[in-house]
């Protein structure tokens, strides 16, 4: 797992261990980029179930203006803040470990691009999305990593889908708030 460009381009990130660990590949993470790679600079990014970090590390590395990382996991809040260290961009990050819905019920921050990368098959993807609408601002996109085959709404809230890939098993679908 690697920064694909940016300030920290070629960076092999740490990566955390077992089977119920799930990182986004290279290849999915070069086409999520790519598809908002004009999105991403001076923006506040939100990087929930952030795992690795690797999503809000992308952005960062991408001069995005600051990410808050967030995962309940001691041991991805670990792995986030190493992979932060390696790559010296944690002066504009924020780690938090908390609950990612409890996270969102309690926040009243705003973000311009959020990734929301939650443990497959766990039904806490559509519950997060409709969390997080309220902390999206106008115009500011929704990145969903989900199970290809797995049914995402239209609209949730004032998001509206945009557009939907297809990675092997894994599909990504990207919302922006009207």
């Amino acid at each position: 797992m690697r920064v694909i460009t940016g300030s920290a381009r070629g960076m092999v990130l740490r990566t955390l261990e077992g089977e119920s660990v799930r990182p986004t590949t290279d290849k999915v993470k070069e086409a999520v980029f790519s598809a908002i790679q004009f999105e991403i600079e001076g923006r506040r990014v939100l990087d929930l179930f952030a795992g690795s970090g690797q999503l809000g590390i992308e952005a960062l590395s991408r001069d995005a203006e600051s990410c808050v990382f967030v995962d309940a996991d001691k041991n991805a809040i670990r792995v986030v803040k190493e992979n932060l260290e390696k790559t010296k961009l944690g002066y504009k990050a924020t780690v938090m470990q908390t609950d990612s819905l409890a996270f969102l019920g309690m926040s009243d921050r705003v973000f311009d691009i959020a990734f929301l990368d939650p443990p497959f098959g766990t039904g806490m993807l559509q519950k997060a999305l409709a969390k997080v609408e309220p902390h999206i601002a106008e115009g500011g996109i929704v990145v969903c990593e989900h199970p290809f085959g797995e049914d995402m709404p239209e609209v949730q809230g004032a998001l509206e889908k945009q557009r939907e890939y297809k990675y092997s098993k894994t599909a990504v679908t990207i919302y922006r708030k009207a």
